[in-house]
């Protein structure tokens, strides 16, 4: 849900100013202060604006997570900033990270190409992820989109998939708790989206600059 700790946040990026969040939203310039104030709601026709203008719904994609195939993170090359983003049709936490699934030992749920949002932090015990799948990272380094269950001893896990053979026996570093799942084809239609806007911003641009 859009709040004014996310506008906040989205502000501080660089070139993103309350003047150019009132033209994206068509509204006079105090009223961005007095949705920061306190003293104004958002409307329902502002969220896709805000969410636009402020990039609030674009999470960076840190590198691949196996579902079949080893995932080594140091052999990837990922920059800090991650290998590209993917935008949600919401605004999303700065805590989310997403990740592209390599490989079909998941299927029919996780398909080759689909990208899974997780929460940078892990937020919750080991124990509350048994039975659940999720990204891990195990103390060896490599990093998987398995199901979490218990092993032979507390600091132990196995890791199952739907077409694959368990791991077992293996400790975790971090798991990723899984918030949203994106398909491929979703993920196609979405890029294909943000890139016509792209364009026609360009054009909008362009024809500005030749009036002037």
């Amino acid at each position: 849900m859009l709040d004014v700790a996310m506008i906040e946040r989205g502000l501080q990026r660089p070139g993103k100013t309350k003047g150019g969040l009132a033209r994206a939203m068509g509204v006079r310039p105090g009223a961005v202060s007095e949705i920061l104030g306190g003293q104004r709601l958002i409307k329902a026709s502002e969220i896709g604006p805000i969410m636009e203008y402020l990039d609030l719904n674009s999470v960076p994609i840190m590198g691949r997570v196996g579902a079949g195939a080893v995932i080594e993170p140091e052999n990837e090359q990922v920059p800090p900033e991650g290998i590209g983003e993917v935008e949600l049709p919401f605004p999303v936490s700065e805590e989310a990270i997403a990740f592209e699934v390599s490989g079909d030992s998941m299927l029919p749920k996780y398909e080759n190409g689909d990208v899974i949002v997780v929460y940078r932090e892990q937020r919750h015990p080991l124990t509350s992820f048994y039975g659940e799948e999720a990204a891990v990272r195990l103390k060896t380094g490599e990093r998987y989109l398995k199901t979490i269950e218990r092993g032979k001893s507390p600091s132990l896990v196995n890791l199952t998939s739907f077409n694959a053979k368990a791991i077992n026996g293996v400790k975790l570093e971090w798991i990723g708790e899984i918030c949203v799942t994106l398909p491929r084809a979703q993920i196609a239609r979405m890029r294909s989206r943000a890139a016509a806007r792209a364009r026609k911003a360009a054009k909008g641009q362009s024809a500005r600059a030749a009036e002037k």
